[in-house]
């Protein structure tokens, strides 16, 4: 998956949706993003790390063993891709991708949502080529859509409160604390404490205090 032409992440994006595969080596055991990282190309390294393949997401909108029903419908796998592949990974941007979309802006429709993400997240740490970004990135995901759920639930203003909550600075400084701590509660909720991704924001936001 080395683009003709070097840092043109829309190249990189046509080629992993054609099937070019993320894990492959070249010859001195580099894979397109540890090449792209290595030349400054972040941008791409970005479209390759974030890139989750639709077909992979579709398997859960079929039933699998004994199950009778899909754990994700079908009218919900566009939408939900749409936020998996998103480069923005703002919460606010998360949540206005949610509102946008009346099909997702429901509570049983994001309950099926984070329980398939929850799936993906496991499988993406069982698997032989563990990606413990890609675990995080549905994690994160995963624990925003439950707070939607919780204004959804809970507040009159719905997700408007919830992306007021996240915007709102605290007198002194402005500084966001409720966002904040929606973030460091979804690192912490990561149950998987063996990752070395864990380990390294752990080791980073732990010193700082709020």
């Amino acid at each position: 998956i080395f683009s003709p032409n070097p840092g043109n992440k829309e190249i990189t994006w046509m080629m992993l949706e054609a099937g070019a595969e993320t894990d492959v080596v070249n010859s001195v055991g580099r894979t397109a993003a540890q090449m792209a990282a290595f030349v400054g190309q972040h941008d791409c390294v970005t479209v390759i790390n974030n890139f989750f393949p639709r077909e992979r997401l579709d398997y859960y909108t079929k039933p699998q063993g004994l199950d009778k029903e899909p754990k994700l419908p079908v009218k919900l796998a566009g939408p939900l891709h749409k936020i998996i592949t998103t480069t923005n990974m703002h919460p606010v941007k998360i949540v206005m991708l949610v509102k946008e979309n009346p099909l997702l802006a429901e509570v049983e429709a994001l309950q099926k949502c984070y329980r398939v993400l929850d799936l993906i997240c496991e499988k993406c740490m069982k698997q032989k080529d563990m990606n413990e970004v890609l675990a995080m990135k549905m994690h994160y995901i995963s624990c925003i859509f439950q707070k939607c759920i919780t204004f959804l639930k809970d507040r009159e203003d719905k997700l408007d409160g919830f992306i007021k909550s996240l915007l709102k600075g605290r007198e002194k400084d402005g500084f966001p604390v409720y966002q904040e701590k929606l973030i460091r509660e979804s690192i912490r909720k990561f149950p998987y404490c063996e990752a070395t991704l864990l380990q390294q924001l752990v080791r980073s936001i732990a010193p700082v205090e709020i």
